[in-house]
């Protein structure tokens, strides 16, 4: 195990981010395992905060559309819908191991201004202290396109910047960064990515799903953020969550900048 995995396994403060496709649709019942791993976590003494997609997925099937739509308003309207059916999910598996779940929505605007910032990141603290596991997401009901983070792996990232966090895990459905999509034949894993690593002989996808905005190439612009910060980071699926969090070889280790 190398140092910086280890790190991971050991860090006081850990954010947590998973897409949509890993926990809404077929994929749904997922959530229980994530919530297993996180309460594991948490109950060792670390400070856990979960960056979650979903909201707009998870309203998709309630109107019976099969994709994310395009347009805004109706974006908005499922977020809405679809953000309190999520968190409920999350806060009925948190209840079985005695965890309060804190939702918390936020804009880029909040993460910009320095006193929205400030007051973002004290409000984020006394969750903390509470020993409550915030929950975070974008506030995709008021968020216009202008403003938007486009993907929840940034949000992560400037999350775990703005509390200083140990480290960041990013889960997605794939596991791990390849040299090639890993549907390619021929592609191989790579296993760490070294701060000043020159990406640009890699072939970096975006998202193959209906219902997220991310993708490879999201995830390796949220680990240069967060490494640029003295942050770790890794990207792996999220049925390796709790291989993840016991600091096991799987998945790709972007490692920052010391």
């Amino acid at each position: 195990m190398s140092t910086s995995r280890t790190q991971i396994a050991s860090a006081k403060r850990i954010v947590i981010k998973v897409g949509s496709s890993s926990i809404s649709g077929e994929n749904a019942a997922k959530i229980d395992a994530l919530v297993a791993a996180l309460a594991q976590r948490h109950a060792s003494g670390s400070e856990v905060i979960l960056v979650s997609s979903g909201a707009i997925a998870t309203g998709l099937p309630l109107f019976s559309f099969e994709n994310r739509p395009d347009d805004l308003p109706t974006s908005q309207a499922l977020a809405a819908v679809g953000q309190s059916r999520l968190i409920a999910r999350y806060q009925e598996q948190l209840e079985k191991f005695g965890i309060i779940a804190g939702q918390v929505l936020l804009t880029s605007g909040d993460l910009e201004a320095d006193e929205t910032r400030a007051n973002a990141r004290r409000a984020m603290e006394r969750l903390l202290e509470l020993r409550v596991l915030p929950i975070v997401n974008e506030n995709d009901t008021v968020a216009t396109a202008e403003i938007r983070f486009g993907d929840n792996d940034r949000l992560a990232a400037l999350v775990a910047v703005l509390v200083e966090a140990d480290a960041l895990v990013l889960l997605s459905d794939v596991d791990a960064l390849y040299t090639a999509p890993p549907s390619q034949p021929g592609a191989t894993r790579i296993s760490e990515v070294a701060f000043d690593d020159d990406l640009s002989s890699i072939e970096i996808g975006g998202t193959s799903t209906g219902v997220g905005t991310g993708g490879a190439v999201t995830k390796v612009s949220a680990a240069k953020l967060a490494n640029a910060a003295g942050i770790d980071v890794l990207l792996t699926s999220a049925d390796n969550v709790s291989l993840a969090l016991h600091g096991e070889n799987i998945g790709t280790l972007f490692e920052s900048a010391k």
